[in-house]
Parts: structure tokens; C-alpha cells; sequence
């Protein structure tokens, strides 16, 4: 079984690429690495509503939840995002009942961060998924978590790589186009600008890259 590794919530900010959709950034606890999630509008104002701590004037759903549980005696003692499977997270939500039963529930993961927001309950994942998906930057340079040596790909410093926000990316070539290690110093960019709904859609892109160079289309479940 893998390593469990403790998260916690940096933000959640617009994904200007895709309408509607946000993206909610998870930080390694006393670690660099990061991971991105995109999750829906209702799910981010909710995760949101709870990270700057705003009441607001009626329970929403995720409140009245957790109201619900704790009339119960329930609580949340834990989240686990288990799974990644074709850009999807799966997390599982542990509760406990008064008399120290546990219950392990499937959630969608903005639906269980919001929960555990609420809570004060432990975030975590495995490392296997942080390898997977996480990204670190040391001196401005991306390496991905399971990362052990650079790619073989171009190694220069050309302009497809380079994002400037006034312009995007240059019309040729397209980051669909790029090898591995420029995907790589694009994301690195983004990360530094804070772009982080680019950086996760660049993302995306470059682990289905490192998924076909592997020989593995989708990745094993956890």
C-alpha cells in the first residue's frame, strides 16, 4: 500500500479555457508538490464559501450535510483521493459513528473537499497518485513527482515552450505538438504566473503524452 500523503487546500480559481469550470489546487503538506483539479461552479463556490470562512444567510448543501451528521453523532475522520483514471479523481469519505464504527462512502472529490473543509478533517492521497500527478518546481524549473531523470526530447530553450499571458502560446506549434520536456517548462511558467487553470489543462496534455510514451493509455486503478 502506498505512503499516505497529508494535502491542503491552496484555492480555487476560474478555468478561462473551459466555461464553467474552476480549478481547485491541493498542496503537499510541508511539500512542494502540487495537484490541480478541475471540479464544476457550484462545487467551487462551496469549496470557496468554506475556505474564507463566509457563513452565508441559509445552510447550502454541503452545510446542511455536515449539520445532518453531526446531529447524528457521525463524523468525518478522513478523505482519501484513492483513484486516477482518465483525468478523473475518485475519493472515499471515512466516517465514524458514536460508538466507533466506520463507514467508507465513494464521493465525487470537490463534494468531499468541501465536506472536509467544513470538518477540519485530514486530506490525503497516495503517493503513487502524487507521482502521478503532482508537479514540483525548484528554482523555477518544473520536474514532474515521478520524475527520475529528464526526458530524452529537445532540450533547448525555444519559444514553443514560453507562455506569455498577453498572447498565449504561439500559433505554431500547438502544446498538443510539444515534446515531454517542453510541456514540462510551459507548465513551470504557468505554475510561476499563477495560472494555475492553464497550467492544469497543460497538464493534462502532458500526462497523456507520458501515458503513450509508457506504452499505457489509462492508468491502473488504485
Amino acid at each position: 500500500m502506498d505512503n499516505r500523503i497529508s494535502l491542503v487546500v491552496l484555492g480555487v480559481t476560474s478555468n478561462h479555457i473551459q466555461s464553467g469550470a474552476y480549478v481547485l489546487v491541493l498542496a503537499e503538506e510541508n511539500g512542494p508538490r502540487r495537484i490541480p483539479i478541475v471540479i464544476g461552479q457550484a462545487e467551487a463556490q462551496s469549496i470557496a464559501i468554506a475556505f474564507e470562512g463566509i457563513r452565508p444567510p441559509r445552510p447550502i448543501t454541503h452545510d446542511l450535510f455536515v449539520t445532518f451528521a453531526h446531529a447524528f453523532g457521525v463524523r468525518l475522520r478522513q478523505v482519501l483521493i484513492y483513484r486516477f483514471d482518465d483525468g478523473i479523481f475518485y475519493s472515499q469519505l471515512t466516517f465514524a459513528d458514536p460508538d466507533g464504527r466506520e463507514v467508507v462512502v465513494d464521493s465525487r472529490t470537490s463534494d468531499a473537499i468541501a465536506i472536509a473543509i467544513r470538518t477540519g478533517s485530514p486530506i490525503v492521497t497516495t503517493e503513487k497518485i502524487m507521482r502521478a500527478t503532482g508537479f514540483v518546481i525548484d528554482d523555477g524549473t518544473l520536474t514532474r513527482a515521478n520524475d527520475t531523470e529528464n526526458d530524452t526530447g529537445n532540450s533547448d530553450d525555444s519559444d514553443s515552450a514560453v507562455y506569455d499571458r498577453s498572447r498565449g502560446y504561439h500559433a505554431e506549434p500547438r502544446p498538443e505538438s510539444f515534446t515531454i520536456e517542453e510541456l514540462e517548462r510551459t507548465l513551470a511558467n504557468l505554475i510561476e504566473r499563477e495560472d494555475y487553470e492553464e497550467a492544469a489543462r497543460i497538464s493534462e496534455i502532458l500526462e497523456k503524452k507520458r501515458r503513450q510514451k509508457s506504452g499505457n493509455d489509462t492508468l491502473p486503478e488504485i
